[in-house]
């Protein structure tokens, strides 16, 4: 560390004081002198405290529970991808809480920032989106569980520290991992794969879940996908996340039973487990057919 001498104004009557030496950092990081920020990461087994930042960081107020909706019926994508943006605004600006937004969307493909063209196979069967989230093709459809998360990650939540967008994805996964325990489902982590897999009796492997996110301003949307019961051969009209060696599966072909209730249930049961910093509020859940902002 380096210092630099404290100058006293002329005249300041400093005769029989020593000049006092200041800490002076170079730190480019942007963050204030505090307290070390203990962060945290996840392997396939679990969370697991991975290493001490080196950026030193002030103490992080954890902020309010975010607002949780349920939309009822299909969402069109255009109307969702709108309503996120404006929400992310929002949240950025203050005006409006965080929110986990619970959706299903009519059947439609959409493309991350690494889709290849080739990866889509059949361009007619279904309406297809680009969007700015990481990842590549992947498929929405009725019986799927979209959960967009609109957190502003300058903050921490819960487990996850704040201003570390690796740590958020693993995260969300960590999130969907707990929530398919509530099922007696064991998802897990695939290196060099984003997202939720599981082992199927055969021994191959096959996706359950799928997460792509966008990050703008520190301020998260997008987010996870869970196949709860949707119809497995929709998929067939692109390469699912550009992985083709391997399969796609959800609850019911696993032989869950699962209402979408009770897997938005489990998902929010296990969100305290991840992301909270403090009890949900019990009224905090709202259903609507549309999200003010």
């Amino acid at each position: 560390m380096r210092s630099r001498r404290l100058e006293l104004p002329r005249g300041f009557p400093h005769k029989h004081l020593k000049l006092a030496r200041l800490p002076f950092r170079h730190d480019r990081s942007g963050r204030r002198r505090g307290i070390a920020d203990d962060r945290c990461c996840f392997n396939r087994r679990g969370l697991v405290a991975c290493r001490r930042a080196r950026a030193i960081v002030p103490p992080d107020m954890p902020p309010p529970a975010p607002e949780w909706r349920i939309a009822e019926g299909l969402t069109p994508y255009a109307d969702a991808v709108a309503l996120m943006q404006d929400r992310v605004a929002a949240i950025r600006a203050g005006s409006a809480p965080e929110l986990v937004w619970l959706v299903e969307h009519p059947p439609l493909y959409t493309a991350g920032t690494s889709a290849r063209i080739e990866e889509l196979s059949d361009p007619h069967r279904f309406p297809t989106f680009h969007t700015g989230r990481g990842g590549q093709w992947t498929y929405h459809g009725p019986g799927q569980r979209v959960a967009y998360v609109m957190l502003d990650l300058s903050h921490a939540h819960g487990i996850v520290p704040l201003r570390d967008v690796r740590c958020f994805v693993h995260g969300l996964e960590e999130w969907l991992i707990r929530a398919l325990a509530r099922f007696g489902v064991p998802g897990e982590r695939r290196a060099g794969r984003v997202g939720i897999w599981i082992t199927q009796p055969d021994a191959t492997e096959a996706k359950i879940a799928a997460i792509g996110v966008r990050v703008s301003r520190w301020v998260s949307w997008h987010g996870i996908a869970l196949n709860v019961a949707p119809d497995l051969s929709h998929y067939s009209g692109i390469v699912p996340c550009g992985i083709s060696e391997h399969g796609v599966t959800s609850l019911s072909a696993v032989g869950i039973a699962a209402t979408m209730a009770e897997t938005d249930a489990a998902l929010r049961a296990a969100w305290q487990d991840v992301f909270a910093s403090q009890p949900p509020h019990p009224t905090e859940v709202q259903r609507s057919q549309s999200i003010p902002i």
